[in-house]
């Protein structure tokens, strides 16, 4: 049995099946996928349906674009123009899919890994980071319609934009929820930029990548994230950043965590796959 991670597929069911066949998967190894399982991409209820099926071998932590389209069916929240999540909803079984989605997790720590789809901010150790995504996900997995779709209501938002251990509410979640889903930069005092999405060499003045904080206080863990698709294939002794921008045209990418060993397979983009369509 072996251990893959996987990046972000933005509903690219058919790379994913490629790079099954390429890392020979079995049923008895292990998917962990870093979010934003579905929209950009062309096949988001079909690779939603497939992951249910197979979902005793997954592991999932939600990306942005997976609340959004939560948000999106609650009402509370509108479809961009790039979106293509309009088959899910519209799906005979959305409400079993989406329900699904809602269970899935914001964080998850084994052993020397912790997996969040962007990333942790600086004065978060694992275990309180692992607690705060607990306290997301009890607000994510609440069967009451109405105070679920309260909640869903009020995440959207960049304020506030920096961690305050005497946050409450909604303003707590916000945060916690920006900063697993969103952040790719922060100042060394944790204070976000939501608007940067370029790379490395152009971070704003003032501002690091998340894991280039110093004294990051879960430096000591390897995080496992996807997020920033201009970041690309990123590894470090404590970093596996996965995002190779399949959605873009670049690739999908699995890392296998018992040796390191990448796996990619190239994605069609996107002209071409209305071209194949």
């Amino acid at each position: 049995m072996a251990t893959y991670a996987i990046g972000d597929l933005q509903g690219r069911y058919n790379e994913l099946r490629q790079l099954l066949d390429l890392i020979c998967f079995h049923p008895k190894d292990k998917l962990w996928l870093v979010g934003d399982i579905v929209n950009r991409g062309p096949n988001s209820l079909v690779l939603l349906r497939f992951l249910k099926t197979i979902s005793d071998a997954l592991v999932i932590v939600l990306g942005n674009h997976d609340l959004h389209l939560l948000m999106v069916a609650e009402g509370c929240a509108k479809a961009h123009p790039s979106d293509t999540l309009q088959e899910i909803l519209n799906a005979p079984d959305r409400d079993e899919l989406l329900h699904w989605l809602q269970y899935q997790r914001m964080l998850y720590e084994e052993g020397e890994y912790v997996m969040v789809h962007a990333g942790l901010l600086p004065s978060w150790s694992v275990a309180q980071a692992a607690q705060l995504a607990k306290e997301v996900e009890t607000h994510l997995r609440d069967d009451d319609r109405i105070s679920f779709r309260k909640f869903c209501s009020h995440i959207y938002g960049n304020q506030p934009n920096q961690w305050d251990n005497n946050l409450k509410g909604y303003d707590r979640m916000r945060v916690i929820i920006n900063a697993m889903t969103r952040m790719r930069v922060c100042t060394h005092d944790g204070r976000m930029d939501f608007t940067f999405k370029g790379q490395l060499q152009d971070v704003p003045d003032g501002y690091f990548p998340w894991f280039e904080v110093p004294n990051r206080a879960s430096r000591e863990a390897t995080i496992i994230c996807g997020h920033w698709s201009a970041l690309a294939l990123h590894v470090r002794h404590n970093l596996i950043a996965l995002d190779t921008g399949c959605t873009w045209g670049g690739s999908l990418t699995a890392v296998r965590l018992e040796d390191r060993k990448i796996f990619q397979v190239p994605c069609a983009e996107l002209g071409e796959i209305a071209h194949l369509q």
